[in-house]
């Protein structure tokens, strides 16, 4: 008997339905599985050798990665008359104590003083970071006092410790900052302008760590053993290897059953978070069936946008064998997927990764901080070019972001140069193509960059720069004249463009503040056609935090053992 073929329609509710009872009978199974397996063997015998991989990161959490915050009271000098004799209180009592410790005579009068104001200092040091390595500083009136204004004002030397609460009493930790400088009092380009915004303060750079800061791994409770210790050092410096005082050796320090200490490779120490990701997954016990097999796997989660970040991450901890497989996935159609394996290209020294990390950096702005990292690594033509490419971008956060990046591959390469303008800030004129464009910085250290030869001010403008400079616009030439009580007056005439008027001013005795000031005045005046922009970098290319924000996680003060007990462990376009 013959029957007539199955309606298209009805084929499709009899697939549907065989579909469900699979489904229905496969999740009857409960735990002893997952509840959808491929219908491929291969695929299936490959997920299996995958969930018998054991990584690093499986007995392990890293240490070390929050940032510490440290701070401590210090005061201000240099103030017009707007400054305060502090009310009694701890903070004032802290104060006059290191005031006589340092042998000032007579530190009550200091204090009584209205060119003077106690302030509360406090600053982050970033994870990994290594003694003598400066950080930013922020300054702020302490609440019930009444200093009108910190602008013009000094930052003496203070010393900044850890502080804790123990018994209702501040107790201090050792000291491991110290700061001083001069002021950046700058409401405008943080868009927050009220009552208050003269009585805080920013000085970029200005933290000096006077100690290293440890990073390393925790290994879980239920792992602890000082050959497993061994056992995960041992092959995580099969892999990662650095340069100590001249001599190769691998990365991990064991040194406790529950702690091993990680140095730093070169290539990662810009990007501290990537690196603790593939150390974790350094792969401690593989099959029988071997590495092989493995990367098969990883070659097909890397071909699917959803599993590709991951497996990238996995790639790149197994190092030079993976890069094949790598480089194939560059041709994808996927952007997601062209950007994973670009990104742990670079890290493995391959360059080819350069014109894929540059065009993530311009169409995908979740992914141009890691981009713009990565290409900072790329110390050869390829990445050298890819990143004087994205100078001439519209984005002011592609164009600074590239800049910086080329600073950490050569900060004496004459694109990237600039000048010294005394002790106030560099100076920095790049002649690229793309919109006019001036980025200040408070972050890191005082800097301008000019995107562009020319940057004009127009006539008409007449503006303050700090307590003591005005500019005059009329015509093709400024006039920069500085007024001092008691000393004769300057004045210096240059052409009326941005960068010549910022040299006079620092060449008048002005500082920093007072460039960034005038910049502003003639922008918000519309004087300045030129686009200024502030800070325009991602957080994450550097890793580290605003420095108004307070840290989301601590680490342990004392030790990671310490910290181990306590928490009982185990597309965009380019307009932005």
């Amino acid at each position: 008997m013959v029957h007539a073929p199955m309606p298209r329609a009805s084929l499709a509710v009899w697939s549907l339905a065989c579909c469900l009872l699979s489904l229905t009978l496969l999740t009857a199974g409960g735990c002893a599985g997952p509840a959808i397996r491929s219908q491929s063997p291969e695929i299936e015998a490959l997920a299996q050798l995958e969930e018998g991989t054991k990584l690093v990161g499986d007995y392990t959490a890293p240490w070390g990665l929050a940032p510490k915050r440290i701070e401590g009271p210090a005061l201000v000098t240099g103030l017009a008359d707007t400054g305060s004799d502090p009310p009694p209180g701890p903070q004032r009592a802290a104060l006059l104590a290191t005031m006589q410790a340092r042998g000032v005579i007579e530190p009550n009068s200091l204090l009584a003083s209205r060119t003077t104001s106690l302030v509360w200092v406090h600053g982050y040091l970033p994870p990994g970071c290594r003694k003598g390595d400066r950080f930013d500083i922020a300054v702020e009136v302490p609440a019930s006092h009444d200093t009108t204004s910190l602008a013009g004002g000094w930052l003496m030397e203070t010393r900044l410790a850890e502080k804790a609460v123990v018994g209702n009493v501040i107790r201090d930790g050792h000291e491991l900052g110290v700061a001083e400088g001069l002021l950046l009092v700058d409401p405008v380009s943080s868009g927050t302008l009220d009552s208050k915004s003269g009585l805080r303060a920013l000085v970029p750079g200005a933290g000096v760590s006077l100690a290293d800061r440890e990073l390393g791994l925790i290994i879980a409770a239920e792992h602890r053993s000082f050959a497993m210790s061994k056992r995960l050092g041992d092959w995580i410096n099969r892999r990662f290897h650095t340069v100590v005082k001249g001599v190769k050796r691998g990365v991990a320090n064991p040194k406790t059953d529950r702690y091993l200490e990680l140095q730093v490779p070169h290539l990662y120490r810009h990007n501290l978070g990537r690196y603790i990701r593939v150390v974790q997954c350094v792969a401690v016990v593989e099959p029988s069936e071997g590495r092989h097999a493995r990367m098969q796997l990883l070659a097909r989660q890397l071909a699917d946008p959803v599993t590709a970040p991951a497996a990238a991450l996995r790639l790149e901890a197994i190092g030079k064998d993976a890069i094949p497989i790598l480089r194939q996935a560059l041709e994808s159609e996927d952007d997601e997927i062209r950007f994973a394996a670009a990104e742990a290209l670079a890290y493995l020294g391959e360059s080819v990764a350069a014109t894929h990390l540059a065009e993530a950096a311009r169409t995908l702005r979740s992914a141009r901080p890691a981009a713009l990292a990565a290409l900072s690594v790329l110390d050869d033509a390829r990445g050298i070019d890819a990143l004087e490419d994205l100078l001439t971008s519209r984005s002011a956060e592609t164009r600074y972001g590239a800049f910086r990046a080329l600073q950490r591959l050569d900060p004496g390469m004459a694109m990237v140069r600039g000048e010294p303008l005394g002790d106030a800030c560099r100076l920095h004129v790049l002649d690229v193509a793309g919109p006019p464009l001036i980025h200040s910085t408070r972050r890191d250290r005082p800097e301008l960059v000019f995107f562009g030869a020319e940057h004009p001010v127009s006539r008409g403008l007449r503006a303050e720069a700090g307590r003591s400079l005005v500019i005059v616009v009329d015509g093709p030439m400024a006039t920069v004249s500085r007024f001092v009580p008691g000393q004769s007056d300057q004045t210096a005439e240059v052409p009326a463009e941005a960068a010549a008027i910022v040299r006079a001013i620092i060449d008048l005795g002005g500082g920093y503040p007072d460039a960034v000031q005038f910049l502003q005045r003639a922008a918000a005046g519309r004087h300045l056609t030129s686009r200024l922009a502030f800070d325009a970098l991602p957080n994450a290319f550097d890793g580290r935090p605003a420095i108004h924000d307070e840290a989301t996680a601590r680490d342990g003060e004392d030790s990671p053992d310490a910290s181990a007990a306590r928490s009982g462990e185990g597309r965009t376009d380019e307009r932005s």
